[in-house]
């Protein structure tokens, strides 16, 4: 199953599983990346869960002042031997980040902006993915921004379309994420996703149709692109 069973967590998959033309078993590989929002919500059966399926690190695209537990968070740590990298997307003092992003932050609208106006940190994002053992659990807060944006980018790599609704439609009516902005989402209803993704999809598909000059953009080596290629298609 791509829905992962992590005690604590929602929006929580394997992005194995999905077809594409790049395998020789016409499928992604499973167990090697994961999606999901942040790590501190899970609880003790959670992460012995994760353990299970085999998480080896993890690569967290949020700032450094978003990291850690909230009185609300469960009483439990990570396995000791957890390999944690810090790799933000965004940098929300930059102001033209601030000017062109922010209005637009939860919707995948401004994942351009975000590659050209910051290439480097989505570049060493995705550098860190690479060279992390397999067995990764990319997230951000609520795992479906952030997140989204680097998933899309390695499914599209992998020849696969993105997942970015399913993330929509797992977070909306949820309590808010916790993350540097507003989230209106925990509000929606399920005519409002509709809506929104009806809205958005356009942006979704041009971005992820445009992944090598998007990986150009970045200045992302070829041989980045391999690894990330082979974690998802063997």
């Amino acid at each position: 199953m791509r829905n992962l069973d992590w005690d604590g967590l929602r929006n929580l998959r394997d992005l194995g599983g999905l077809p594409t033309p790049l395998s020789s078993t016409g499928v992604t590989v499973s167990g090697r990346i994961a999606r999901g929002p942040r790590r501190e919500l899970l609880t003790e059966a959670g992460w012995a869960a994760a353990t299970r399926w085999g998480l080896r690190s993890v690569v967290d695209l949020r700032s450094a002042d978003e990291v850690g537990a909230r009185d609300a968070d469960p009483d439990a740590r990570p396995p000791a031997d957890l390999v944690i990298t810090l790799a933000p997307t965004e940098d929300q003092a930059d102001p033209e980040f601030r000017e062109v992003c922010l209005p637009i932050l939860d919707s995948p609208e401004y994942w351009q902006h975000n590659v050209r106006i910051l290439p480097d940190l989505v570049r060493v994002a995705l550098e860190t993915v690479a060279t992390s053992e397999p067995g990764i659990l990319v997230h951000c807060a609520a795992g479906r921004d952030r997140t989204g944006l680097i998933s899309a980018l390695l499914l599209a790599n992998a020849g696969v379309p993105d997942d970015y609704a399913a993330s929509v439609r797992a977070m909306a009516g949820a309590a808010p994420h916790g993350g540097p902005t507003h989230d209106r989402q925990a509000t929606w209803t399920a005519e409002q996703v509709d809506a929104f993704l009806d809205e958005v999809t356009p942006h979704v598909r041009a971005f992820v149709a445009e992944v090598d000059g998007v990986f150009d953009l970045l200045g992302l080596d070829e041989e980045v692109r391999t690894r990330l290629r082979r974690l998802l298609v063997g």
